[in-house]
């Protein structure tokens, strides 16, 4: 192979490794797998998702905000938190949330695992939640947003259903909440899924002025998986 021959070729590496990169961090470039990431422009209806819960020291605080305001939201539970927190989660769903799987381990590590090694992750949190709850999730959300070949077929293979997101927050690295709540509501539109951690005091501190805003510009604010027309539970 000649010189420009070589080059060319790296040249097509490079970009198919790039493609393939952003695929795995963008959740909603559905370049692995289908990801729910956004509900239909022509309903101006929006959803609420919080991830990595349960937490005893902020969603009680957020499902009093919801119950406030009469608005349900679905919570991506860590099934090693559900296992310590299963009162929580019966109040979760007593109070008509939805709940879904965002893995048991939840480690930096989740997505450098082997496809059998996933898929017995995710079936254990699906476990610790249906013991706790009732409910065998169908709805999972990839940790950090990361999805792989690997990923794909244990999310195939556990018949689960990709969700993701339109708008995220950050608010695991915005603590200031003016700055928070700017980005959030910069631009909204029909269809969108919010990002929120209920692992994080801003969030909760903007969560009531966000419903307001959001019920004064005319955006219904409904439960994911009514949001999506998809099977919350197996």
């Amino acid at each position: 192979m000649g010189g420009h021959a070589c080059l060319e070729a790296a040249h097509t590496f490079a970009r198919s490794f790039g493609i393939c990169g952003l695929g795995a961090i963008n959740v909603r470039s559905n370049y692995f797998v289908r990801t729910h990431s956004k509900g239909k422009r022509s309903d101006k209806s929006v959803a609420l998702s919080f991830d990595d819960g349960p937490l005893t020291e902020f969603t009680p605080q957020i499902l009093d905000i919801l119950a406030q305001f009469n608005v349900r939201a679905a919570f991506f539970c860590i099934g090693h938190r559900v296992e310590q927190e299963p009162a929580l989660m019966k109040r979760i769903v007593g109070e008509g949330h939805l709940v879904g799987n965002h893995s048991f381990s939840h480690s930096p590590t989740f997505d450098l695992q082997t496809t059998a090694a996933m898929k017995t992750d995710l079936a254990r949190a699906n476990e610790v939640i249906k013991s706790a709850t009732g409910l065998q999730p169908r709805l999972f959300r990839p940790p950090y947003g990361v999805t792989n070949p690997m990923l794909a077929r244990a999310i195939r293979k556990g018949k689960f259903i990709a969700v993701g997101w339109s708008v995220r927050s950050f608010d695991t690295v915005i603590k200031d909440e003016d700055k928070l709540f700017e980005r959030v509501t910069k631009k909204i539109e029909a269809g969108d899924i919010f990002l929120f951690h209920d692992t994080a005091a801003a969030t909760v501190r903007i969560l009531p002025a966000l419903i307001k805003q959001l019920k004064r510009d005319g955006f219904a604010i409904k439960r994911l998986d009514e949001l999506l027309n998809i099977p919350a539970y197996a």
